[in-house]
């Protein structure tokens, strides 16, 4: 089995409450997320003034892959421009622009804001030819507005942790963007987001850990970490009457697909048990 973990913040784990503990630290982690049969890692960043300490941080590890991005809840130490945003996320070690997007859940006066943001990330990621990673809360209206623009331009991307309902789910397909399903799904909350697991078309699906946050079941109540993919996956599969091994094979040619320059990064021969991902 070979899967990837879209999306996680490795930056954000604490390492004293990891399952390896704190002496294996985020070697570890990841080795521990090997062996479970995740094969490649997404590490997202959420300010682009802290991409340098990101990017040391992964350094060592040629299957991780790094976005560059502001969340739309994050402020950053100082503004940025589109110009400096560009300028990052052309360097050949991102692959991504994100996490970017809109998040209402909270309603603060700065929806005008975020928007602003939003709508920089969406130009950089057409002036550099990377796909985008959009976390969408609350604010399905906005996001879409700006997301079809984008899309008719030619720009793709991810609807990441996704938890809206069917319809959004449908205009995201709609307008070529992937969906990636975290831990969320596996709660027995989730019959909504099921709902969407159920009928997504296996060519737009990612799975994801966002970890460290949203641990699926049976971990709930633990610090999510990115072995626990397979349990994402795992659950979806049965869920929808699929062979565990066919669903991880789906989801990392989606990932690699969207991300090709995550493909180009990854040395040697990526593995799965079914079919092999060659990378040039």
């Amino acid at each position: 089995m070979f899967l990837v973990d879209s999306h996680c913040h490795l930056d954000m784990l604490d390492l004293e409450k990891t399952t390896t503990g704190l002496e294996a630290g985020l070697d570890g982690v990841l080795e521990v997320a090997r062996k479970r049969g995740v094969g490649h890692f997404l590490a997202i960043s959420v300010n682009p003034w802290k991409l340098d300490s990101l990017r040391e941080l992964i350094a060592p590890y040629k299957d991780v892959s790094l976005s560059v991005g502001l969340h739309p809840l994050h402020q950053p130490d100082r503004p940025i421009t589109l110009e400096e945003l560009t300028e990052l996320a052309s360097a050949d070690d991102l692959v991504a622009l994100g996490e970017t997007g809109l998040d209402y859940h909270y309603d603060q006066d700065n929806h005008q804001l975020q928007q602003d943001y939003f709508q920089m990330h969406l130009d950089a990621a057409l002036a550099v030819n990377k796909p985008v990673i959009v976390h969408t809360r609350e604010a399905k209206e906005d996001t879409y507005r700006l997301l079809k623009a984008y899309a008719e331009q030619g720009g793709q991307g991810v609807i990441h942790c996704f938890t809206e309902d069917l319809e959004f789910a449908r205009q995201m397909v709609g307008l070529g963007f992937y969906i990636s399903l975290s831990g969320i799904v596996t709660f027995n909350s989730a019959k909504q987001l099921r709902q969407v697991a159920e009928v997504l078309p296996l060519d737009r699906l990612l799975v994801e850990t966002d970890s460290p946050y949203l641990a699926p079941v049976p971990h709930r109540g633990k610090q999510n970490e990115p072995g626990y993919v397979r349990d994402v996956a795992e659950f979806i599969a049965e869920l929808r009457g699929l062979d565990s091994e066919f669903l991880a094979h789906q989801t990392t040619e989606n990932f690699f697909r969207l991300f090709p320059l995550a493909r180009k990064q990854t040395s040697g021969l990526v593995s799965n048990s079914k079919e092999d991902y060659l990378v040039d």
